[in-house]
């Protein structure tokens, strides 16, 4: 009589080639597929229903430790349990166990990962990263998300809270982020630790009390007519750059980054895609005949960038404008800051209204009701605005006339 259990042998598994279940018995099969798979199931009836659960291949799996594993589901049968859903119930719970042991630094990591398509720009993403690494990561970013607690916060903003006002803001409202997605992701419970209202702004004194803002050192708007004279005899590119930012008003990143692609100088309009503004919404420039004349007058530099860097494929540095500004000895003032002179100029010298103004900075509307009405940008009135602006910068009526407008070179109708 043949033997009922163990009628396989590794070498009789190995040397099998018929597709089907083969035997060895006590529930335990070897299965094998018309392409030569070999794979253990083991079967048993539960509820009066047969059912087959999987133990894994042949090449993973040895025949002894099958043997095993049929023993292991058999004996849950017997004691009324099946055995693939008590499997799936150890998976579901090691994933839980798992989940609750997700640290910061991964949750942070999964975050910015998760944000890729939202930030403005690799710099952004890469100041979270750095923010976090910087002052998170040394308190709590081991531990798990679900033990961070308020006093570990604390423990991070405390110590720079005075000091470093705005750093410590943003720092805490990254943790806030982080901790808020891993709670949707089911790696936390509870209250965020990190919120501010009605939390640690009670802990914690307003970012507005602690230290006033320091605003951009900016250059009267008086003295603007003398600097550009002084600015147009510099050489260089930094210099050339340094003139479209003021004579736009546009940011650093807006000007150094900016390709012919973005340009119609025929119709003077440069138009900022969205990926290269801070509010992530496109940005028509009206460009004023000033521009459009030094604009010509970069042509043929480089096919892309309007100022190619040192290096082929990328554009001027970003600090190349402000070290121009040492140069002339004027590290009293930064680039930024003349965005603020030129507001200044536009509310104490011009009849412009301030929105005209705003739109020109490319501000946010900070009404929601005046954004939700206002669908235009107000082109054609700054249009007007940089025309005047431009010929202010120049002198233009009271301090010499630009040679590459007067000559009528880029000129444009106003």
């Amino acid at each position: 009589m043949g033997r009922s259990v163990d009628k396989l042998t590794t070498l009789k598994v190995r040397q099998l080639t018929r597709p089907g279940l083969h035997a060895d018995g006590n529930g335990l099969y070897l299965q094998l597929t018309s392409s030569g798979t070999k794979s253990w199931i083991f079967r048993f009836q539960r509820a009066g229903r047969e059912r087959q659960m999987g133990l894994g291949s042949f090449q993973d799996v040895s025949l002894l430790q099958a043997r095993l594993k049929a023993r292991q589901a058999r004996d849950l049968v017997l004691s009324g349990i099946d055995p693939i859903e008590h499997r799936q119930a150890e998976r579901w719970s090691q994933r839980l166990s798992a989940m609750k042991e997700m640290n910061f630094e991964t949750c942070a990591s999964r975050y910015i990962e998760s944000h890729a398509s939202s930030w403005t720009s690799d710099k952004h993403r890469q100041q979270w990263e750095r923010t976090l690494t910087q002052y998170a990561s040394p308190v709590f970013g081991k531990l798990p998300v679900r033990e961070i607690e308020t006093s570990l916060v604390l423990k991070v903003l405390s110590p720079i809270w005075a000091t470093k006002t705005e750093t410590a803001s943003r720092v805490r409202e990254r943790i806030e982020r982080v901790l808020s997605w891993a709670a949707i992701h089911g790696y936390r419970e509870g209250d965020n630790p990190a919120r501010w209202k009605g939390h640690l702004e009670e802990m914690l004194p307003k970012p507005t009390k602690v230290k006033k803002v320091v605003h951009h050192a900016a250059l009267p708007f008086q003295e603007v007519p003398a600097f550009f004279k002084c600015l147009r005899a510099q050489e260089g590119l930094a210099a050339r750059a340094l003139e479209l930012t003021i004579l736009t008003a546009c940011r650093t990143s807006e000007v150094i980054d900016a390709a012919w692609a973005e340009l119609d100088l025929g119709a003077g309009i440069w138009t900022i895609p969205a990926e290269r503004m801070k509010a992530g919404k496109a940005h028509r420039v009206p460009l004023s005949a000033e521009v459009v004349g030094l604009l010509n007058d970069l042509k043929g530099l480089h096919p892309t960038w309007l100022f190619p860097g040192a290096r082929v494929d990328k554009p001027l540095s970003n600090m190349a404008m402000l070290s121009l500004l040492k140069r002339m000895r004027r590290a009293d003032i930064t680039v930024h800051g003349f965005r603020s002179t030129f507001r200044d100029w536009v509310s104490e010298a011009t009849p412009f209204p301030g929105e005209v103004a705003e739109m020109a900075l490319a501000h946010a509307i900070q009404s929601a009701v005046e954004s939700a009405y206002r669908r235009g940008d107000l082109f054609e009135k700054r249009r007007e605005l940089m025309r005047d602006w431009g010929r202010y910068c120049l002198g233009v009526g009271g301090g010499g006339e630009d040679p590459r407008v007067s000559s009528g070179e880029g000129a444009m109708p106003a």
